[in-house]
């Protein structure tokens, strides 16, 4: 979504490459400390963490703070004939 490499996000979050990558994968390796230390580069990128909500639409995810009319199809007009 953003085009970090594992390597721009271990640098910026100032955690090893192997704490990235487990994060990725889920192997239940990684701490809630580098977790939380992850998502927090990633809003400073402009991500914006949705929780699940309890109305039954939809569900946790993540999307941009800011969205430009430039910045292409907005994820929620997303379908097959136009996800490339």
């Amino acid at each position: 979504m953003l085009g970090l490499t594992v390597e721009t996000l271990a640098s910026e979050s100032k955690l090893p490459v192997s704490t990235i990558e487990a994060l990725e994968t889920g192997d239940g390796s990684a701490d809630m400390r580098a977790l939380a230390t992850v998502r927090s580069v990633l809003e400073n990128h402009g991500v914006l963490f949705l929780a699940g909500g309890s109305d039954g639409v939809g569900g946790p995810g993540i999307r941009f703070k800011q969205w430009s009319e430039n910045d292409g199809i907005r994820p929620e007009n997303l379908n097959a004939t136009n996800d490339d």
